[in-house]
């Protein structure tokens, strides 16, 4: 399926998109990298059995992203998939034209994945094979640091301290689960954002051609009632010239009149012919005018979504900071009792000196 020839890399397949990177800034909105669609193929590196993508807008590389067994391409919409390339430090997006060039993108990237997990095991077991000895068990003198450290604990309190340690897990456990809360949101944000814009641009595209389309019709229409009027005056003379039945050059005129009205009658057909296809166009135009509506009442209800969760993420800091601030005063409260505790120690030790002291004398 794929080349297997040592010369250069070689197109194995490729479609047309838009591409999208991720914000560096916030990795949150989609940034386009391409004014229009441009083509993204996958490429096979058969000197160094690798897989890649590439993208080229004008003169300068949009996609340059080496496919890893670990990679996944993921759809999160209808006509939009992205996948994540670690070694660019970057999120790629594609927006295409219809759902089954997405579909195809996907199962591709699938079986070139695969076909780079199979080519990696093959370079290892060559690698094992030539050289057996690189298999080292691991040293068991790990093994003593992989035990706990002591615990330091206080006379007295030592449940403050406990309390303060399941404090910081229960604060990190709700951080992460509010990073996932707003990564959620924001994925779904990106995606509908990349496919609004891909809407508006297809959008943009058919306005355009409706508008040309509809001054075409009205200056068809135009010629279409010149033609119909001169046909029917082509057959006004016709019937004329039949009933006067005249003979010789009458004859040829009508032959002429004949041939010119058939023409006259092909090029009416032809122009209705243009005229179906145009309203056609336009029930498109129409559907495409829906899903953009639907796209953008989407958008709207994710926004009331993010409002949601940012009034959630608030709630969640304030009740952080409470907890902070309790865990503030229960550390100074520890070090304070530390503080009491260490004085009545020097104290005993002391007071025990001067018994020595007394006993001696």
């Amino acid at each position: 399926m794929f080349p297997t020839h040592r010369e250069r890399e070689q197109p194995i397949f490729s479609s047309r998109a838009h591409v999208f990177q991720i914000d560096p800034a916030t990795k949150r909105n989609w940034i386009p990298a391409s004014k229009h669609a441009v083509t993204v193929s996958f490429f096979y590196d058969a000197n160094r059995h690798a897989y890649r993508i590439i993208s080229v807008g004008g003169t300068k590389a949009i996609i340059n992203s080496t496919i890893t067994p670990n990679m996944t391409f993921t759809k999160t919409s209808q006509k939009f998939g992205q996948w994540a390339d670690s070694r660019a430090n970057t999120v790629y997006g594609l927006g295409f034209a219809t759902e089954q060039q997405l579909h195809q993108f996907s199962e591709r990237f699938k079986e070139v994945k695969e076909a780079a997990r199979l080519a990696r095991e093959k370079s290892q077991d060559k690698l094992e094979m030539v050289n057996p000895a690189l298999n080292i068990a691991a040293p068991q003198d790990l093994s003593d640091e992989l035990q706990s450290p002591p615990v330091m604990c206080v006379n007295g309190p030592d449940d403050k301290l406990f309390r303060s340690q399941s404090a910081d897990i229960t604060l990190s456990s709700e951080k992460e689960r509010i990073k996932k809360m707003l990564s959620e949101g924001s994925i779904c944000e990106m995606n509908l954002e990349a496919e609004l814009f891909t809407l508006q641009d297809s959008n943009a595209k058919l306005v355009a051609a409706l508008h040309e389309a509809n001054a075409n019709v009205d200056q068809w229409k135009k010629q279409l009632a010149a033609y119909q009027e001169e046909t029917e005056r082509l057959r006004d003379q016709v019937a004329d010239l039949e009933a006067h039945g005249g003979q010789g050059p009458s004859d040829m005129l009508k032959d002429e009149l004949t041939q010119s009205l058939e023409e006259l009658e092909a090029l009416l057909r032809a122009k209705d012919e243009e005229i179906r296809i145009l309203q056609a166009k336009k029930s498109d135009f129409h559907e495409m005018e829906q899903e953009r509506e639907e796209a953008i009442h989407r958008l709207q209800e994710l926004e009331m979504r993010n409002v949601d969760l940012e009034r959630r993420v608030q709630n969640s800091e304030q009740s952080l900071a409470s907890t902070l601030e309790d865990r503030d005063r229960t550390d100074s409260e520890i070090q304070r009792v530390v503080q009491i505790l260490d004085v009545k120690i020097f104290d005993l030790n002391d007071l025990r000196q001067s018994l020595v002291k007394l006993l001696e004398k």
